[in-house]
């Protein structure tokens, strides 16, 4: 179902996915014109050594220490996006390489704003497409199954100064290359494996279930979510199964593709909001919030009609043709229940906000800042305060 006969869908980046797919790397930095490419990364990664695999996979001369930056921190800031863009001019690169999570690859979707647009002050780009410049050639290598960031045109990036949080939305954003390799995520514990399988569930079912949807963005949603459903628990029992890795960070991308097209809802509005005002955990926060969230999306008939495919996607049809009519969209949202009790039993991830440390006397702040957040507006109905407050409370 969708609300308008015309739409738009922007996907321009190549994805090498599966077994061996960084030994394709060299040649697609050559295809790109990259010879001296700045990597970014953390302390976490080079202690696990997954910037050595990278490193094993280019020209051994092709990489010295200082194109490298190991100090990117948890979060995306304006003064490291500035300090790595000068690093970038210094050294004279021609590319920019993210290992990692969100937070690495917004800080190097930062630095290709500002050396692409030769800004001084990032602040000045913050919005919707303010960026116009052919930007730097742009490689991202993910090392966990969740954001969706390599194929995304967003970027959040926090102004230490004035405590404010940016968010940057442009198509020139989107990376030209995503290498989908699952040595880069075989050392995710499961804890942590089961927090991003359901960041990438999330993204899914709100890309599909949005009010922007299309079918091209349903095709990428419908076909995440079957990928979840049958390989998140599985992944998480044994994380070192190339086979449900493989399937899961495919899943990731699709489900990022597709929220790219179609847009997050409420879910992410109210998590992205506890995230910045309590300090929680993103992934944390998605996993408490998703099932009270697809709750009060029930008395929309638009989601009820798109959960009853997400019930096929995620149960397979013999389940979907059991199921009395009236009771598919409920039956949907119980199956994504399943799946979070059984991870929650496998891993203790979160049940309520309470536990991860969002108080009550902060709820009114969280309401303000969800309700400014765009996610809102493709959520189903005219989404006020008190039904931001009422899901508050169910999670509580």
């Amino acid at each position: 179902m969708y609300s308008s006969d015309y739409f738009e869908f922007f996907s321009p980046v190549k994805i090498i996915s599966g077994e061996h797919a960084l030994s394709t790397l060299n040649y697609e930095l050559d295809r790109l014109h990259v010879s001296k490419p700045l990597i970014l990364t953390n302390q976490s990664l080079d202690e696990m050594k997954i910037l050595d695999t990278l490193l094993s996979h280019l020209k051994n001369d092709s990489i010295n220490q200082r194109q490298i930056i190991k100090t990117i921190p948890n979060q995306a800031t304006i003064e490291i996006v500035k300090k790595a863009s000068q690093r970038y001019k210094d050294l004279e690169c021609d590319g920019i390489i993210a290992l990692g999570g969100e937070a690495i690859i917004d800080t190097a979707k930062g630095i290709n704003l500002m050396i692409s647009e030769q800004v001084e002050d990032l602040k000045d780009l913050a919005g919707i497409e303010t960026a116009h410049a052919d930007m730097q050639p742009f490689i991202v290598i993910p090392t966990t199954s969740s954001t969706g960031s390599e194929a995304a045109l967003t970027a959040v990036i926090n102004d230490e100064s004035s405590k404010r949080v940016l968010e940057f939305i442009s198509s020139k954003l989107i990376p030209d290359l995503a290498v989908i390799d699952p040595t880069m995520t075989f050392s995710l514990p499961p804890r942590l494996t089961a927090s991003t399988g359901v960041d990438a569930l999330v993204h899914a079912v709100e890309a599909y279930t949005g009010l922007q949807t299309n079918p091209l963005s349903d095709a990428y949603a419908f076909a995440a979510l079957k990928l979840i459903g049958q390989n998140l628990r599985e992944l998480v029992k044994d994380v070192n199964n190339k086979k449900h890795r493989v399937a899961m960070n495919n899943a990731a991308v699709m489900a990022g593709i597709s929220f790219s097209n179609s847009h997050a809802g409420i879910i992410h509005a109210v998590g992205d909001a506890c995230e910045k005002i309590a300090g929680v955990s993103h992934g944390d926060a998605l996993s408490v919030l998703l099932p009270h969230g697809m709750f009060y999306n029930l008395k929309f008939d638009y989601c009820r009609n798109s959960y009853q495919d997400i019930l096929i996607a995620l149960e397979g049809r013999d389940k979907f043709i059991e199921t009395g009519l009236e009771d598919r969209a409920l039956i949907a949202v119980n199956a994504v229940v399943s799946i979070l009790n059984e991870l929650r039993s496998l891993t203790g991830i979160p049940v309520t906000l309470k536990e991860i440390g969002v108080k009550r006397n902060q709820f009114d702040d969280i309401v303000d800042k969800a309700m400014h957040n765009s996610a809102i507006l493709n959520s189903a109905g005219q989404v006020n305060r008190e039904d931001i407050k009422n899901i508050l409370e169910a999670a509580f």
